[in-house]
């Protein structure tokens, strides 16, 4: 049965005109009223053709978009340890009475970026069952690069509290793992937005998702 589907929604225009053809022989019909009947079939199986060849394409970016999603929702969020609130948190430790005080305010942030991610994941799984790709895959693209580029900022300022202030050797380490997976993340999310580039309009660039760079140990 799904064969057959997959026959009729792909291989109707080929098995139309073959019909066509077929009975415009054994009646015959002449060619000069035959022949543009065929070549209109053509066109519009073309036009469906490749209608549906973008689409294809756009739920495969839509997946892979919700797989990244996903990934950096476990992986840089909540309570896994390789998060930079993690390893800010670490820092709560600190005699520094600046460097407690911003540690302090980046636990109140990371509830914050919890449930905003957590909801951005849920809404793209919603949004990708309706398969109404070109509908809403521009908007949670930008989504991402926004969760991305807010969290990209708690990284950029653990790097300035760690070029004034001498931290642990175990937090400097906990931190670079951290740096290792999530530049594997950004690279991913590059592609990803290159390849959608091709297909829809979006004014997210590949170079906008940063990398994040790692810290020297102290030998």
């Amino acid at each position: 049965m799904y064969i057959l589907r997959s026959i009729i929604n792909r291989g109707w225009c080929p098995i139309l005109i073959t019909a066509l053809a077929v009975v415009g022989y054994i009646v015959p019909w002449p060619i000069e009223a035959l022949a543009p009947v065929l070549v209109i079939i053509l066109v519009i199986g073309l036009v469906v053709g490749a209608s549906g060849a973008k689409e294809k394409q756009l739920e495969s970016l839509s997946l892979r978009l919700k797989e990244l999603a996903g990934h950096f929702n476990r992986r840089f969020m909540g309570d896994s340890s390789l998060s930079i609130f993690v390893v800010i948190r670490s820092l709560l430790t600190s005699d520094n009475a600046k460097v407690w005080a911003w540690a302090r305010e980046c636990e109140v942030a990371q509830r914050i970026f919890n449930t905003w991610c957590s909801s951005f994941v849920t809404r793209l799984e919603s949004d990708i069952r309706s398969r109404r790709f070109d509908a809403y895959l521009r908007t949670s693209l930008n989504e991402l690069w926004l969760v991305n580029t807010h969290y990209y900022e708690f990284v950029e300022q653990f790097c300035e509290v760690a070029e004034k202030v001498e931290l642990p050797r175990e937090t400097i380490d906990l931190y670079n793992r951290l740096v290792m997976e999530y530049n594997a993340f950004v690279q991913d999310f590059r592609d990803n937005i290159g390849e959608l580039r091709r297909f829809t309009r979006t004014e997210v660039e590949p170079p906008s998702v940063n990398f994040a760079k790692e810290l020297p140990v102290a030998k």
